[in-house]
């Protein structure tokens, strides 16, 4: 008789890990308290648009997302960058560049850098420097994990400047963190795998279709397919172990993965699974929604510096709009933005989206809406690897994954993807994780989260 297996949560980690069970022979059961799969990653409707909650994209490097991508059969419904491209722009100055050339890492980021103008000759320099330490630093060693990211930084001849105009320019989107407030481990973990070990890691991607479309539809139909009864709007109160079996609303499992986030895990799961001690704490994002009657941007995305903005983004074509443009903004780290009402959130920051995009001065705007993910992903703060547990856990049968849990990585879709290949290799008894196993990965704006 084939294992029976719940998996709890129909985000990224509960549809990888139902669908790897599935392939695996094991008759699997997942339950969704929402009344659709997708998670953090989903679209609703407004009039006649699509829209995301976030905006998330994802690198070359993200394997375990991309092969989940192909499992669903969905590949052609995002696009990569061929080469690394980074438009960046600030109020009153010519447009510059971080891209990658034809060398090998990290020279393939050399030549942008010598002309990265926001910075002086003297700071790019000890940017280059810094990059090549931060190369050599163990992630994976407590002390790295317990000293913030900023602190190495300006020990290692980084000025203000270069932390806001540079490193936080990737870290934030990545992290969902300013460099002040991110772990060391975290930070060398983005950069070295995203930017300082293999040249073409960084290149990036995203959808262009609505993300429930992408994730949520698509693993519908993919996980019926693959004979998974999924049970959405299902909320589940308590997993209870009875008589060498785990008791799920009435029914009886061999194994249960519980991909929820930490405070729902702590709740329904028996006493002690989790790490004592603490808590990881989660960090918001913000987005800002313009719709206007014109073309205002002229590239898929841009990144900002000196201002209060930071990653600006076409939607035109994934929200289905068929005139105008449609532009969202990713504000990650938005705590002090979070509860800020909307109408002084437009009065506040859409002077600053027009003095990045000048044509957007001339334009209508349409429509003006904001959305907030309160607890858009854990806090990547110092000292949080302590708090994040491992798949496996001290009770027979029961898994754990999320991008919170010990993946190495910040909340990403890539970790997310690699904690439910890791937790339905566990209850396979595999011996590797399959696709979580298989190279370096990175997502980022997870809501931001790049």
């Amino acid at each position: 008789m084939s294992r029976r297996v719940a998996v709890i949560g129909g985000g990224l980690a509960g549809i990888a890990a139902a669908l790897r069970c599935a392939d695996g022979g094991a008759q699997v059961t997942l339950f969704e308290g929402r009344p659709r799969l997708g998670g953090l990653t989903h679209s609703f409707r407004r009039g006649d648009l699509d829209v995301d909650n976030g905006q998330h994209v994802f690198l070359r490097c993200c394997t375990s997302y991309l092969g989940l991508l192909d499992r669903l059969g969905v590949r052609d419904g995002v696009t990569l960058q061929p080469r690394l491209a980074i438009p960046i722009v600030s109020p009153g100055k010519n447009r510059v560049w971080l891209r990658r050339d034809a060398l090998p890492a990290p020279a393939h980021l050399a030549r942008s850098l010598f002309a990265y103008t926001p910075l002086s000759v003297a700071e790019r320099l000890r940017f280059i420097t810094a990059a090549l330490a931060l190369r050599r630093v163990d992630p994976d060693a407590p002390a790295t994990d317990a000293q913030s990211f900023g602190a190495w930084l300006t020990a290692h001849g980084q000025s203000r400047r270069a932390i806001e105009t540079m490193w936080d320019l990737v870290g934030i989107a990545t992290l969902n963190a300013t460099a002040d407030d991110a772990s060391l481990a975290l930070a060398a973990t983005v950069f070295q795998t995203g930017l300082l070990t293999k040249a073409s890691a960084a290149d990036i991607g995203w959808s262009m279709v609505p993300l429930g479309e992408l994730h949520g539809t698509a693993g519908q139909r993919a996980l019926s397919d693959a004979g998974v009864e999924v049970r959405t709007s299902a909320r589940v109160s308590s997993v209870r172990r009875e008589n060498g079996t785990w008791r799920i609303e009435g029914r009886s499992y061999d194994d249960v993965i519980s991909a929820v986030p930490p405070e729902v895990a702590s709740r329904i799961l028996p006493p002690g699974v989790l790490p004592a001690g603490g808590t990881l704490g989660t960090s918001p994002i913000v987005n800002l929604h313009a719709v206007y009657d014109r073309k205002v941007l002229d590239e898929p995305f841009v990144a900002a510096i000196d201002s209060p903005l930071q990653w600006v983004f076409d939607r035109t074509t994934q929200s289905g709009l068929t005139d105008g443009q449609y532009i969202a903004v990713s504000l990650s780290a938005a705590d002090d933005l979070i509860d800020v009402p909307v109408a002084e959130l437009r009065a506040r920051l859409l002077p600053a989206l027009e003095a990045l995009l000048p044509a957007a001065r001339g334009a209508q705007l349409r429509d003006f809406f904001v959305t907030r993910e309160r607890h858009a992903t854990f806090r990547a703060a110092p000292g949080t690897a302590r708090l994040r547990p491992p798949g496996a856990t001290s009770l027979p049968g029961l898994w754990l994954a999320g991008a919170w849990t010990a993946t190495g990585w910040p909340a990403t879709m890539e970790g997310a993807v690699r904690s439910g290949d890791a937790a339905a290799a566990g209850v396979l008894d595999l011996p590797s994780a399959g696709r979580a196993a298989s190279g370096s990965a990175m997502s980022t704006l997870d809501g931001a989260a790049i």
